[in-house]
């Protein structure tokens, strides 16, 4: 069977691997400080450090939940029993981490709103150390999950996003799919500490002799750009000038009939990169820390304040403050990983750039299933009417400057004409 036919079905995050090793570490800085924390009681007759440990086991628990999806991911991401691969159980650990989240949120409103009503005596000396130490346990957690960093990194934020060939190999490069006849090429914007020039990559494909490139800038401005070999790429010799939004054109062979030309689209966007490389299981556990390091932040200035001027009032003002920000972070968590796993739109604004696309040919997009595979991965399934049937290769051309989308069925309806009026 043909390469361009097969396909695997792996869509998960371009960090898997190294999320799942700082989850795995994580949990076992929380294990030990919570064997510290209960022998340690148990030992010195502190029920507040018994307390606190029992408290750092539920932590522990919810981290346990998201390095078990990360494991389970990467163990059965090539099971073909998995329609379409496990890059979703990622989500769905974080809806279970969300729904923790809430209860813990309930218990420490409940426990706060108590103790306004019947205020118990508070050990300060012992109090205050635990909550400072908890701080601490949270601060070494979060920056071993990496809380900057986890997100999605882009080297250049033009809209050319990763190179999820459907069919080759899903390899977190930045670039257009371009399919030729031969076979497929990638092309990309490179400014890695140089000057930015076209790079065209050989996918599965031997690379052209001859080859070109003409950018056509919105104003209606072009301007040809040779290649010339690199190696196991070609490089544009000219370089490319700002701003890098333009349609770029892709011309294999000598000038003539027999020449073949494929288009990709380039834009210029924020290095934020959207919702759809988003890591909702490491969110989770990062979320899961940060909530855990504000309630301790909270309790600290609460006992602080309540030592010095007696408020004992503060304690509880504390929880029910902390209570609050957990709530709202797991609201968050519920509301966008619910929506992955319902399959909701990720992207309006892309389903409808690829109806222009489409379209734009004279054809009309009759039924469009936009959904998220995994993170950086985009699924979508297109049923496309015409009284003019192509190939589906044609099709997806024209979708290839949507370097997102890690899996795309096309289905080519042919309709009769329609009458002249």
């Amino acid at each position: 069977m043909s390469d361009a036919l097969t396909h695997d079905h792996v869509f998960l995050g371009a960090a898997h691997e190294r999320n799942e090793r700082r989850s795995w570490i994580v949990i076992g800085l929380c294990t030990a400080m919570m064997l510290l924390e209960i022998v340690g009681g148990l030992a010195f007759g502190s029920i507040a450090l018994v307390a606190d440990g029992l408290h750092m086991s539920t932590h522990a628990g919810a981290l346990l939940l998201a390095a078990l999806a990360y494991t389970f991911a990467r163990r059965y991401a090539k099971d073909p029993r998995f329609t379409f691969g496990t890059g979703k159980l990622g989500d769905l650990a974080g809806f279970s981490s969300a729904i923790i989240l809430a209860m813990i949120a309930l218990l420490i409103g409940y426990e706060a709103v108590s103790r306004i009503f019947s205020p118990v005596p508070i050990h300060f000396r012992e109090a205050i150390p635990i909550a400072i130490l908890g701080l601490a346990v949270n601060v070494a957690s979060a920056w071993l999950l990496g809380a900057g960093d986890h997100g999605h990194h882009h080297g250049h934020g033009h809209g050319h996003g990763h190179g999820h060939s459907h069919g080759h190999d899903h390899a977190h490069e930045e670039g257009h799919r371009l399919a030729f006849d031969h076979g497929a090429l990638r092309l990309e914007v490179f400014e890695d500490g140089v000057p930015p020039v076209f790079r065209l990559h050989p996918q599965g494909a031997a690379l052209p002799d001859q080859a070109a490139i003409e950018t056509v800038r919105p104003d209606g401005a072009r301007q040809t750009f040779a290649l010339v070999r690199r190696g196991d790429f070609l490089e544009s010799v000219e370089e490319i000038p700002e701003p890098h939004a333009f349609t770029a054109e892709v011309r294999l062979g000598p000038a003539g009939a027999a020449q073949q030309t494929r288009s990709a689209r380039f834009e210029e966007h924020d290095h934020g990169g959207g919702d759809h490389h988003r890591d909702n299981n490491m969110r989770a556990a990062v979320v899961h820390v940060m909530a855990d390091a504000a309630v301790s932040v909270l309790v600290i200035l609460g006992l602080i304040l309540a030592r010095l001027f007696g408020w004992l009032w503060m304690d509880p003002l504390a929880g029910i403050v902390g209570a609050l920000v957990i709530a709202s972070w797991s609201f968050g968590l519920i509301r966008d990983t619910g929506a992955i796993l319902l399959d909701m739109n990720p992207d309006r604004t892309l389903g409808q750039r690829m109806r222009e696309a489409i379209e734009a040919g004279g054809d009309q997009v009759a039924d469009l299933h936009l959904w998220r595979l995994g993170p950086g991965h985009l699924g979508a399934i297109v049923t496309i009417a015409t009284d003019q049937p192509r190939p589906c290769a044609y099709y997806r051309g024209r979708l290839a400057q949507f370097d997102i989308l890690s899996h795309l069925t096309v289905e080519v309806t042919a309709c009769a004409p329609r009458a002249a009026t």
